[in-house]
């Protein structure tokens, strides 16, 4: 009985661990198709708050315009790094403009996040490249999304799909990303907990 139960939890545990690798190989995989946007705020007064939204418009606006073409994640993180004085530039004027007089820096830099619910799709935690946008101090509530592939003004879900899919990802991965996929939480949930291990 007890070699049965000895059986039973190494078949569980194999198992368990074959799921957990599986997910986190398509958490890398998505990380190696996305660069994310973070921007975070001076500090968490509401002036600041509405700050950081002005500065991600602005960013948003400029850096569709100049990813939309990019065909792959190499090219837009060529593209990114080589306009990275204008975004810090863009931002710095919005911060200006808006009457403030913080400084403002722009990175890419490898980041870690937690899962994340946005209006029209998930993503697992994970460590991802980030266009990073720092206010002032830095001390406040961030802000982030998906900078290329360009999603976070897809205003449908056709629009999604279609800038999904021309920066590279795959069908399987749209559907994990968007919640079409049944498996979509358990996924996330198992790449939480191998990250958490690793």
């Amino acid at each position: 009985m007890k070699k049965r139960w000895i059986v039973m939890l190494s078949l569980v545990t194999a198992l368990c661990a074959t799921a957990a690798w599986s997910a986190h190989q398509s958490q890398r995989q998505l990380a190696e198709k996305m660069i994310r946007l973070h921007v975070i705020a001076n500090s968490d007064s509401a002036a600041d708050q509405a700050l950081k939204l002005e500065v991600r418009d602005a960013i948003l606006q400029r850096a569709e315009e100049i990813l939309t073409d990019c065909e792959d994640m190499t090219e837009a993180e060529e593209t990114l790094s080589a306009l990275l004085p204008e975004l810090e530039e863009i931002a710095a004027e919005t911060v200006s403009e808006a009457g403030f007089y913080y400084a403002v820096s722009a990175d890419l830099s490898l980041e870690r996040y937690p899962a994340r619910t946005y209006d029209s799709f998930s993503l697992p935690a994970g460590s991802y490249l980030s266009l990073r946008l720092t206010i002032g101090a830095g001390e406040g509530k961030n802000w982030w999304c998906v900078v290329f592939p360009p999603l976070c003004n897809a205003a449908t879900t056709e629009e999604f799909t279609d800038s999904a899919e021309a920066a590279g990802l795959t069908e399987e991965e749209v559907a994990l990303i968007t919640q079409e996929s049944e498996g979509y939480v358990v996924r996330f949930k198992l790449i939480d907990w191998v990250e958490s291990l690793l």
